[in-house]
């Protein structure tokens, strides 16, 4: 079932398009770091709390990932890209999920050869409004939509890719099998994602960082109480390496692989829809 706020795909509408978006201004109180806690872990309140917040911290979000990142964010999201391979269908529309402020829309779409149409899809509206400056004319379509509903015929898209934004699906199972059905055969569907040294060394350094300075500047910076604590704890408990391959092979693709990126602090899965 299609949810009442999405926004129709034909004609693909840009957020400068839509309403104004109303709201107040957030309670920097809540959600708790209980919540956020629970929506770490899989709890029932997940995707309310996860919409929640993304669309509070958008207008710091850009600042705060790259800073928090030292930028290194960047290459993996060039190398997230030459994944998809999109050279094989230049022309194909491609999908973007959980796209937010259209980091991996725009990269796509401004690669030297690419003719094709971006669909950058997100139910964080907020965040979606907050990267639409960076389009600048190009073939990116921003959808208000649901990765576990995405408004897209079966078999339409000619490769799909996700950024950081995997681990907060509400049900990572039905989000995947959803990308399966979109993808036209011999589709690719890439995962560019956060993951867990497994050096003890490295290990060490990155728990403190990712632990406690991390949840301290993203707050400092963002004003927001728990949504960089959410992250650590997301990725804790999100299945990594071997463990998200079995489950890319349950919701249906045929070939999987995947290697980590920078001492295994992030890690780049490639699945690919049987021909």
């Amino acid at each position: 079932m299609a949810y009442g706020w999405l926004v129709p795909l034909e004609p693909a509408t840009s957020v400068g398009e839509l309403p104004p978006v109303k709201s107040s201004p957030p309670d920097r109180s809540a959600p708790s770091l209980d919540e956020a806690r629970a929506a770490a872990a899989g709890g029932a309140g997940k995707r309310a709390y996860v919409r929640e917040m993304f669309g509070e911290i958008a207008p710091s979000y850009d600042l705060l990932n790259h800073l928090l990142s030292a930028n290194i964010d960047r290459g993996w999201r060039r190398k997230a890209i030459a994944e998809l391979d999109w050279p094989r269908r230049p022309e194909g529309r491609y999908v973007d999920l959980c796209a937010g402020t259209l980091d991996v829309a725009v990269q796509l779409a401004a690669t030297t050869g690419f003719r094709g149409q971006v669909i950058a899809a997100d139910f964080a509206e907020p965040m979606l409004r907050a990267g639409d400056r960076k389009r600048q004319g190009q073939p990116i379509s921003p959808v208000v939509a649901d990765a576990l509903d995405l408004p897209l015929a079966d078999n339409s898209a000619a490769g799909a890719i996700v950024a950081f934004g995997v681990r907060n699906l509400a049900d990572l199972d039905a989000g995947l099998r959803e990308v399966h059905r979109v993808l036209e055969p011999g589709a690719r569907f890439v995962i560019l994602e956060l993951s867990r040294p497994r050096s003890a060394v490295v290990r060490g350094g990155y728990q403190l960082y990712f632990q406690h300075l991390l949840p301290f500047v993203g707050r400092l910076v963002s004003g927001h109480r728990s949504a960089y604590s959410y992250l650590p704890d997301s990725v804790a408990h999100f299945p990594t390496g071997d463990a998200l391959a079995a489950r890319l092979r349950d919701a249906g693709f045929a070939t999987v692989r995947w290697r980590p990126l920078t001492f295994g602090i992030a890690a780049i899965h490639t699945a690919i829809k049987s021909a």
